[in-house]
């Protein structure tokens, strides 16, 4: 059955307006030889041999509960508590789509409004929206409210901010002929430097994608004396025990919710996070919701400040953010619940203590460390060999472990070890005799 809802009469007349004399000519400016390639696609199965052939390939996957982790780099395996998932895949919340009509809405609202609370209470920040797409979409935006609000289009931004974050940041900025100047690392750590009176923002991760502790209150302070904003790209498990963005006077605090309730999930999906001080909540993107009474006096939740969103303002909107990534929140809201604040510091205390012993092994095998200073629970180190090779040994070995630092950093070859609460000692036991295997050959 062809599922088209066009005759052929109206196919007909289609193109005679467009004025060809078949759906072919439409196609004319490419060449031929790679219009139509030969697809070598297998016969079709029934069910059971789709069910048959998905259960093969899902048998070469490599679970993580056999396998250490030691990966990092802005996205770890940590534990996930089962009324997580028990909660987050009830049908009400699954399906639910966005919740315009608050009478229908109030469980996704409701929602929605404690994880807002939850990521102002982690950033100490006046206002958090309902989520982004991730953390790199979202450090964008960032800097687009920044632009909007100083009415300046130059933007700083750290090497310490991870790399596929400053190049998503380079795309947004390119279609709005706005200007990206970095500021190179000393060492691991991001310089003090003059900030120019036309710099809408500065922008620094901490802890940095080489898992340094910047001096967030210093560059907070050089941002400020220009007239620009601070933006704090930041790991919302470290804000347990670091200080909090609002602490060291970050404007916007940004980054990926992926550690705080999601599944590593093959790299996605995940989410995004954004929270502001008060003076900037009109230009947050996205949705934010809020509390509210109804007629009968009762507690109630709705979606406010609705002008800038795009069903309504269209190309005048702050962003053209409509759906976003709820359900990814959803999870993280019922992780921070299930903590608790002692929980929370525990899981983050326990992935440092862990990682100390980490470099600890790792430095007794002679490997340089790249990170200087602080870190918290992951680190970089100089490598004899390209880290993607170590890597796939690695994992040869039983082992996830070596996330690669870009060659642009200036450090040769250096990879990413990371620990969480769920590295043990055997783990790491296993990891150096791999290494030593690995580097050994």
């Amino acid at each position: 059955m062809k599922y088209t809802p066009h005759t052929a009469a109206d196919v007909q007349h289609i193109l005679e307006t467009i004025g060809v004399n078949s759906v072919d000519a439409l196609f004319d400016d490419i060449p031929a030889a790679i219009r139509n390639p030969k697809i070598d696609i297998p016969a079709g199965l029934d069910e059971f041999g789709v069910l048959k052939h998905m259960k093969d390939l899902s048998a070469k996957n490599t679970s993580l509960e056999v396998m250490p982790s030691f990966l990092g780099g802005g996205m770890r395996h940590h534990f996930q508590p089962s009324v997580v998932d028990a909660l987050t895949f009830q049908s009400s919340f699954v399906t639910a789509y966005t919740p315009y009509q608050p009478e229908v809405s109030q469980g996704e609202l409701q929602a929605m409004f404690e994880y807002q609370s939850m990521i102002a209470a982690l950033t100490g920040l006046d206002v958090s929206n309902s989520s982004l797409y991730d953390g790199a979409t979202g450090v964008a935006e960032a800097a687009l409210l920044a632009m909007r609000q100083t009415n300046r289009s130059t933007v700083l931004i750290s090497h310490g901010v991870h790399p596929e974050y400053r190049e998503t940041l380079n795309t947004f900025l390119e279609c709005v002929r706005a200007k990206m100047i970095p500021l190179e690392l000393d060492g691991s750590l991001t310089p003090l430097t003059t900030v120019d009176p036309d710099v809408a923002a500065v922008i620094v991760q901490n802890p940095n994608f080489l898992g340094s502790l910047e001096d967030m209150k210093a560059l907070a302070r050089a941002a400020h004396e220009a007239g620009a904003l601070f933006i704090a790209v930041v790991d919302p498990l470290s804000l347990a025990v670091v200080q909090c963005p609002a602490d060291y006077g970050a404007d916007i605090a940004v980054g990926d919710g992926q550690v705080i309730g999601n599944a590593l999930n093959f790299g996605g999906p995940a989410y995004g996070f954004i929270a502001v001080t008060e003076a900037l909540m009109r230009q947050l993107p996205g949705r934010i919701v809020g509390a509210t009474k109804d007629s009968d006096g009762r507690r109630g939740f709705a979606l406010t400040l609705q002008a800038r969103e795009q069903h309504i303002r269209r190309a005048k909107a702050k962003s053209n953010i409509c759906s976003n990534h709820a359900l990814m929140a959803l999870q993280s809201a019922i992780y921070l619940s299930s903590m608790g604040p002692q929980g929370l510091r525990e899981v983050a205390i326990a992935s440092a203590v862990m990682a100390g012993r980490l470099e600890v092994m790792m430095t007794g095998l002679g490997l340089e460390l790249v990170t200087q200073g602080k870190f918290l629970n992951e680190f970089a180190v100089k490598l004899p060999k390209p880290a993607a090779e170590i890597r796939a040994e690695l994992a040869r070995h039983g082992v996830h472990a070596c996330v690669p630092v870009p060659v642009t950093y200036g450090f040769g070859h250096a990879g990413i070890f990371a620990a969480t609460e769920l590295t043990t000692d055997a783990d790491i036991s296993q990891l150096e005799a791999a290494l030593k295997a690995v580097l050994s050959a």
